[in-house]
């Protein structure tokens, strides 16, 4: 087997985790029991979702993938900071 080979089956198996992981962040969005927990499992969507957008960056070699990966998480940081401030004061403008 050679290494581009391995290189392919590694990055698919990789991708069917992370849309795993992306179903469930979903179902814990959907059933959790606290504003706290869906608040959490949002992060945790958007994590999985900016692995495997760069998984496909690796597996296609195109850096606009890498690039959306980065707005992802810059964007996912400020919400969920935003709503971290908001669960904790009930409010987000000062």
């Amino acid at each position: 087997m050679s290494a581009q080979t391995f290189l392919m089956w590694s990055l698919s198996i990789a991708e069917l985790l992370f849309v795993l992981a992306m179903a469930f962040s979903v179902l814990r969005m959907l059933r959790g029991p606290s504003a706290q927990n869906r608040v959490l499992a949002l992060d945790a969507f958007y994590v999985a979702g900016m692995g495997l957008i760069l998984t496909f960056g690796i597996q296609t070699g195109d850096t606009v993938y890498f690039e959306a990966a980065l707005v992802i998480a810059l964007l996912g940081f400020v919400g969920t900071s935003a709503l971290a401030k908001f669960l904790m004061r009930g409010e987000t403008i000062e």
